[in-house]
């Protein structure tokens, strides 16, 4: 059971975990590159999937009351119709290709958080609504719907606490959009819940040493240690695609 190749999710799961944990974000930035580096990449986005549903159920219990309830039914709206483009894009490129666009992905996405300062935006439903379908695509194709959606917050001045909340139960709808579509794809199959299965009590462990490392940090130390990981994590899925026709 304990294989090489399951050893290596393991360890991928559980440092993409403490990142999330440290930072709020980033588990599939960090996780979808690595695993995609030794899985096809579509069961990397699946895998990355399930376990944020099971982890999300629990977070949508916690944060009830918290999150802004107009902005995430827009946002939902977008990413229904986003998410079935992002599936296709994944399902129908090779993996090498796949890979490649995953890293482009990241990088955009790394682009957007690094810039993470509000604008003068203001709320607009069909910026919303635009917003979930660029999340949507992101997390059909690389199970990553934050960047577009961070983005859209922080410029909007959202409260951090709100802010936070948000993200966390719009990424939780994200995968419940993108479940069936997977499923449909074939990309569930008993061999992949076994493996969720397995990664479940290693991914809880991740956030949970995450969340007790960022009680020391400072945010400019907790900040850049994320996007130093999402940087490196989606050059090496870049490079293992573009390997093959180099």
């Amino acid at each position: 059971m304990f294989t090489p190749t399951v050893c290596f999710v393991l360890l991928a799961v559980l440092f993409s975990a403490v990142i999330r944990g440290l930072a709020g974000f980033g588990f599939s930035i960090a996780a979808v590159p690595l695993v995609s580096l030794i899985l096809p990449p579509v069961d990397a986005v699946t895998l990355a999937i399930l376990l944020q549903l099971i982890l999300g159920t629990y977070e949508l219990y916690a944060l009830k009351g918290q999150s802004d309830k107009g902005s995430l039914t827009r946002l939902t709206i977008g990413a229904v119709f986003g998410t079935p483009l992002g599936i296709y894009a994944i399902t129908a490129l090779s993996p090498d290709g796949a890979r490649i666009a995953i890293s482009i992905a990241v990088l955009l996405g790394l682009a957007i958080l690094l810039r993470n300062k509000t604008t003068a935006l203001r709320p607009n439903n069909g910026l919303e609504i635009a917003t979930g379908l660029a999340s949507g695509i992101f997390s059909g194709l690389a199970a990553m719907p934050g960047p577009p959606a961070v983005a859209y917050y922080l410029g909007i001045g959202m409260p951090p606490k709100q802010t936070r909340a948000s993200l966390m139960v719009f990424f939780f709808f994200v995968s419940v959009i993108a479940t069936p579509g997977l499923a449909l794809a074939g990309a569930i199959n008993a061999q992949m819940l076994l493996l969720v299965l397995v990664c479940v009590p290693v991914f809880f462990l991740g956030t949970w040493i995450g969340a007790r490392c960022f009680a020391r940090l400072g945010d400019t130390q907790y900040r850049s240690i994320a996007i130093t990981v999402m940087a490196i994590s989606g050059v090496l899925a870049g490079w293992r695609g573009l390997s093959v026709y180099l």
